[in-house]
């Protein structure tokens, strides 16, 4: 048996297979209208058949085919109910779980990362995973000074799969669209493959993961596990218990949801002020709700939000960039004339292109509605309505943001930014982001008003 689920020559015929199967689909759906019926319900029908055939196959496969359908999975609520729904359980299923390699081959990767001793190092070790992602699989263990502990194992081969797979998606990337509207999907393959080398280096990502966990020991509110050992291919670090937020998401009470989006919109605003360093993987299989220290068995409490897998973050020295907050703050203030200017300073329209900054304006208000108001309830419906304005060809937000124009050092930001937005429709949490954006944003309060001591990053 491979180590990764399929050998490569069935992996890319599987990921071959997909554009056929979204032209044999298109070419049906022709046919349906031809036979009368309207393009909405086509189009829908469409839409449904190519996310079945879509998330099944990136189910089934780890490498970069997993990890794209991780990123599309907190894109879901974008999606319309009737196609999101049947496949929500797919879907979350990407967030927290692979198929696993076989111990065979976990055993043969410690021994050679460790050497022939490593069962020394451990008085306990779980054969089983308890999860299994896109590049490796996670075994509880207890180290040999008796701290619970996780053991990430890298898989053989799994950067070869990795690029392997982003390059096949990519290469059909325009026809996976329509299944995200509002949203471009080549950047995103794109920029997953830019990122695969510091992925695969568990060194990064320790040294990513100890300052973090430096920086956040004595927050109240967020947790994260410390590094216990690092070596090639295989990562230890602290064990840590908690609600998957995918379970918070199916069935948490209100008060989880509200509590645990309140926590991820302070955690990844925070956190390039205070490390320097941004979360850039915010997909619920990453984050755990904990009870808070002093919380009794079975009291709601004041939760605390547990952070895990920091093998892609974004290096902020300097914290988000100081344009982000300025525009954001102008915006509010209705000032298009500022807005513009700085887009334009920045990147975000070319020098080539000439825009109305009013409509500019008009554009942006609707996706900042929730920093407009105290206190914002973030939903599937909201999200819908806002992806479908930009999606909608024959409305004027499509054709303004088809000029506008992503710098390449906002990239990252950009995701991450639409990603969490995603994960707390999902949530349906009431969030007073505003707050955290006053507290954490570079900019975004006039410089009188600025917190004195933001960041230890600066």
């Amino acid at each position: 048996m491979s180590d990764l689920p399929r050998k490569a020559v069935t992996r890319t015929a599987k990921l071959a297979a997909l554009p056929l199967g979204f032209a044999g689909r298109t070419a049906w759906g022709l046919g349906k209208r031809i036979g009368g019926k309207s393009a909405e319900i086509v189009g829908r029908e469409l839409q449904q058949r190519t996310a079945e055939q879509l998330f099944k196959v990136l189910g089934e496969l780890k490498g970069g085919a997993m990890k794209f359908g991780q990123a599309l999975s907190v894109f879901e609520s974008a999606l319309p109910e009737e196609i999101a729904g049947p496949y929500r359980a797919a879907l979350t299923k990407l967030q927290e779980a692979a198929p696993p390699m076989p111990t065979s081959t976990v055993h043969k990767v410690l021994t050679e990362r460790l050497g022939e001793d490593w069962r020394e190092l451990f008085r306990e070790f779980e054969d089983k995973p308890s999860a299994a992602a896109s590049i490796g699989q996670v075994h509880r263990a207890v180290w040999h000074d008796g701290r619970a502990v996780a053991v990430k194992v890298q898989y053989p081969g799994a950067g070869e799969a990795l690029l392997s797979d982003l390059n096949q998606l990519g290469r059909f990337a325009r026809l996976l669209g329509p299944l995200i509207p509002g949203m471009d999907i080549k950047p995103l393959i794109t920029e997953l493959r830019d990122r695969v080398t510091e992925e695969l280096d568990y060194e990064l990502e320790a040294r990513a993961q100890r300052e973090h966990a430096a920086e956040f020991a004595a927050d109240p509110d967020v947790v994260v596990p410390d590094v216990v050992h690092q070596c090639d291919q295989v990562l230890v670090t602290e064990w840590m218990d908690g609600v998957p937020l995918a379970e918070v998401i199916a069935d948490g009470t209100q008060e989880q949801r509200d509590r645990a989006g309140q926590l991820l919109a302070r955690f990844l605003f925070s956190g390039p002020a205070r490390t320097g360093l941004l979360h850039a993987d915010p997909h619920p299989g990453n984050f755990r709700l904990l009870p808070a220290s002093s919380q009794e068995a079975g009291d709601e409490g004041p939760w605390r939000l547990g952070v895990l897998d920091f093998g892609t973050v974004d290096r902020l020295p300097g914290g988000l960039p100081d344009a982000i907050g300025e525009a954001l703050r102008m915006a509010l203030e209705g000032d298009a004339d500022g807005v513009y200017d700085m887009l334009r300073r920045d990147g975000f329209v070319k020098e080539d292109i000439e825009l109305d900054p009013g409509a500019v304006l008009d554009y942006l208000l609707p996706i900042i509605e929730p920093v407009q108001v105290e206190e914002f309830a973030f939903s599937r419906g909201w999200l819908r309505q806002q992806a479908g304005r930009i999606a909608d060809v024959r409305s004027p937000a499509h054709q303004l943001g088809k000029q506008l124009n992503l710098p390449p050092a906002y990239l990252l930001i950009h995701r991450v930014t639409l990603s969490t937005i995603g994960v707390l429709c999902q949530l349906g949490a009431t969030v007073r982001l505003r707050e955290e954006l006053e507290a954490w944003l570079p900019g975004f309060l006039p410089e009188a008003e600025e917190p004195v001591e933001r960041s230890r990053a600066e």
